[in-house]
């Protein structure tokens, strides 16, 4: 069943939780390690999906040009004028692009080790199945969402005049049918939500060390920090718990 996946990443979030950081781009293009959130979840979605425009879509919406111009060609852009449609809404707009396929999503604010094989593994086509971090295959508000395999039916069935979430429009009333599979996968997960949540997956991802992006001059100190691709630390300055950006703001995490 898993010959033919696509895969979406969704990338259209605001970020208002995590300003100002998202202030200037979207949220999916904070760089997490060595390279953007919305990368990351790429290079995981590929790995049961295949890469390229047919197999791999994005959604946009906030600073959707600059979505747009970073991935150039890697994946199907679709971007939301207007008003964002949300989860299930942003899915439901690439049904056309679908063509009938089965889809993994995956949210592209999440950094996360667990890769997606033990979504799709073993995969019938008869039910969603959705993949949560932790040890217990229970689905409830705030629980790290993994990724979700959909079918072509629970695609077709997603509301398209008006926003939503996949969890209230898709998973919550499957569960009620018995049409919904939860499945749990141990393993670092952080949702982006917040600054602080944005550098504790930094920190994740180097194990503690601080993050000092590409092309970034560090001459003064950091400890527990994150230091975007261009950015400066000026000699003298001492930073802890922060995250500096290439436009010169910095936000402590207390």
């Amino acid at each position: 069943m898993t010959d033919s996946l696509a895969a979406i990443v969704l990338g259209a979030g605001a970020g208002e939780r995590l300003r100002p950081l998202s202030d200037r781009r979207p949220k999916v293009l904070c760089p997490v390690g060595d390279r953007p959130l919305v990368d990351h979840n790429l290079e995981r979605v590929s790995a049961v999906a295949g890469a390229g425009p047919q197999q791999l879509a994005v959604n946009a919406h906030h600073h959707a040009d600059q979505l747009v111009a970073h991935l150039d060609g890697r994946a199907t852009v679709s971007v939301e004028p207007g008003e964002a449609r949300g989860t299930a809404g942003g899915v439901a707009a690439l049904r056309r692009w679908l063509d009938g396929r089965p889809v993994v999503v995956v949210n592209g604010d999440t950094w996360t080790g667990i890769d997606l094989a033990g979504l799709v593994d073993g995969w019938d086509g008869r039910r969603v199945r959705v993949l949560v971090a932790g040890t217990e295959p229970v689905l409830r508000a705030g629980v790290g969402i993994v990724g979700s395999l959909m079918t072509p039916a629970s695609v077709a069935d997603l509301p398209v005049d008006r926003p939503a979430g996949l969890y209230e429009a898709c998973w919550l009333p499957l569960a009620e049918r018995d049409g919904l599979e939860v499945l749990a996968a141990a393993g670092p997960f952080v949702a982006c939500d917040t600054p602080r949540d944005y550098l504790r997956a930094n920190l994740a991802w180097s194990g503690g060390a601080p993050v000092v992006g590409r092309g970034a001059r560090v001459e003064g100190r950091i400890e527990r920090t994150v230091i975007w691709p261009n950015a400066v630390v000026q000699p003298g300055e001492h930073l802890v718990d922060a995250i500096r950006t290439d436009d010169g703001r910095t936000v402590l995490v207390r």
